[in-house]
């Protein structure tokens, strides 16, 4: 399944910036290369989230096991363009399932493992996939049996890595036992099948998914192509080099995470330690220990350790030369902070799964204070830049009521951008798209900017904000309206509205202000529990509580972000902060 239109495929062909590599291609060129090195570190407290023995693999290991599994999945029945969806932790087992299931053309679908009913069963409607892949266990939570609950009327095997599998599941566990006692026997049928089966770097590779701001996840199909081009931002921005290792603590499903560093990992046969759940002290232990050179966190982290002492000195970050952050505004005094405490550059970083690729790093932003706050303006044919993706992609700023293109500094726009790196629409979702686009092909981001730079240059992009409602908690994007409309349906509530406040720790943190039926009471406990009962994800539960006796409303009978906000700041509120990160 093509990911693009012939007409985009063959511009972006004629121009080079697509080829014929596929991801699968990158990482056979490092088997070959570099067989010995150590390619795959799992994490060592790994077993007090999920099964299994912490893993460390070389690349000829990671291979065979890659091998085996792609075998399997053949014997099972699966083949080019089925669909599998994977829900899996940061685990040796998730980059074995990606690149089995890349290596024979599966598409990989792969969705947090936050996600419950809600969520997947909207996803899983529309791919219709044919497999779905998940473990035995993720912190105490039977994974396998919310595949099984979310299964409805579709039909798709499920797959369980892990000690505990129901006998109706396959067990991934098992089955590469059973090829591994086989031999190679059943390798002749991999060769066979990969020679008669004709693969294109513009299959479809993964369905991310994002969701925005309409309530709903939209998929987001991505070639091998386009994880390519993208894949070029980070590595440029945080000179990766051959043989890096790389610390990876975000959930490995969307762009900051497989565009950001998996790329990275295949392109300099580096070393890529996986981290998951977010725990400060294994991730500062994980640094020193493996000697990494890059990873990727939350601006709210960066800003904890900076600021707490203890945390500070116990930072050994004697081999780390940069940190891409992002998905939250930097604070210019942390990314000079770091570069004058411990010698490590800040990229900062602006995507999204659609394929907004504005990336600040030092090579091209020299100053850390400012390089917090603007981004190279990438994509514009008068401007030169060092990294890469300023030659994929072309961008602008058009005003949100007129449609005009904006160039002039200091007047906000929407970022419009195409190119090498953006996709070519939504999953299964003609509707949305005809808003998504604009008529000359541009992408319509929803995101806010505006001209800047110092001196005068213009050569710079500001973020002013969002044109639609979506809050920033710890890394994970949330929409307001999604929230919001499952409380609403609360029977003790009339109405309902959510809002994002800002928290020094989380970036944001969710406010529900809430309007009870007469005679009603309502806590924010009762309302947690709603949300679960729904199939909510937890990271998505409102940590404020408002309750009024009427929403504000303009003339135009819409609530006012402002005055919502207001009120959710507002004291008396009640406060329960969710442990949960990623």
């Amino acid at each position: 399944m093509l990911a693009a239109p012939a007409h985009t495929i063959e511009d972006m062909r004629s121009r080079g910036l697509w080829g014929d590599t596929r991801l699968s291609d990158l990482f056979l060129r490092n088997v070959e290369r570099h067989s010995d090195r150590t390619a795959l570190v799992d994490a060592p407290n790994r077993q007090s989230f999920t099964d299994g023995a912490p893993r460390r693999l070389s690349y000829r290991e990671l291979s065979d096991l890659t091998n085996l599994l792609s075998r399997q999945l053949l014997s099972i029945g699966l083949a080019k363009d089925d669909i599998l969806v994977v829900q899996l932790p940061n685990v040796a087992e998730l980059v074995v399932t990606y690149l089995a299931a890349w290596q024979i053309g599966v598409i990989v679908s792969p969705v947090p493992i936050q996600f419950r009913e809600h969520e997947l069963r909207h996803i899983l409607k529309l791919l219709r996939p044919r497999a779905f892949v998940t473990c035995s266990d993720f912190k105490s939570f039977d994974q396998a049996r919310l595949a099984v609950a979310c299964r409805g009327g579709l039909d798709y095997d499920i797959l369980v890595w892990g000690d505990r599998v129901a006998p109706d599941h396959f067990s991934l566990n098992r089955l590469l036992e059973e090829a591994q006692r086989a031999g190679g026997s059943a390798g002749a049928d991999l060769e066979a099948y990969l020679q008669g089966t004709p693969m294109s770097a513009d299959d479809t590779a993964t369905i991310c998914w994002t969701s925005g701001t309409e309530g709903v996840p939209k998929g987001v199909p991505r070639s091998h192509n386009h994880w390519i081009a993208i894949g070029h931002g980070t590595f440029d921005a945080a000179a990766v080099q051959l043989g890096d290792v790389l610390l990876n603590p975000f959930p490995m499903v969307n762009m900051a995470s497989i565009g950001g560093l998996f790329l990275s990992w295949l392109q300099a046969a580096a070393r890529l330690v996986l981290h998951h759940p977010l725990d400060l002290p294994v991730f500062l232990r994980q640094i020193a220990e493996e000697n990494v050179q890059h990873t990727v966190a939350p601006p709210a982290l960066l800003n904890m350790i900076l600021m707490d002492p203890e945390l500070k000195s116990a930072a050994r970050f004697e081999s780390l030369r940069t940190i891409s952050s992002g998905s939250a505004p930097l604070q210019p005094d942390m990314v000079l902070g770091y570069a004058r405490e411990f010698g490590v550059e800040i990229v900062n970083l602006f995507g999204s799964n659609e394929g907004m690729a504005l990336i600040s790093g030092p090579g091209d932003v020299e100053d850390p204070q400012l390089r917090a706050r603007i981004f190279p303006r990438f994509g514009r044919p008068d401007l030169k830049w060092k990294n890469r993706v300023s030659e994929y992609i072309e961008t602008k700023l058009c005003d949100l009521e007129t449609g005009d293109e904006i160039l002039e500094p200091g007047r906000p726009g929407e970022m419009l951008i195409r190119g090498a790196t953006v996709f070519s629409g939504y999953f299964r979702a003609n509707d949305l798209d005809r808003e998504a686009f604009a008529k000359d092909g541009f992408f319509r981001t929803g995101d806010l900017f505006e001209i800047a730079g110092p001196d005068e240059e213009l050569a710079f992009y500001r973020f002013v904000g969002r044109c639609k409602q979506l809050v920033i908690r710890g890394g994970m994007n949330i929409s307001c309206q999604e929230v919001e409309t499952v409380i609403a349906s609360h029977p003790k509530l009339l109405e309902a509205a959510v809002v994002g406040v800002p928290d020094e720790a989380m970036g944001e943190r969710l406010c529900a202000v809430v309007v009870p039926r007469p005679g009603q009471s309502i806590g924010l406990e009762e309302i947690c529990h709603h949300l679960k009962q729904e199939g909510i994800a937890v990271y998505k539960f409102p940590e404020r509580l408002r309750v009024v006796a009427q929403l504000p409303r303009n003339p135009m009978n819409k609530i006012p972000l402002p005055a919502l906000r207001r009120l959710a700041a507002d004291d008396p509120a009640e406060t329960k902060p969710t442990e949960v990160l990623m």
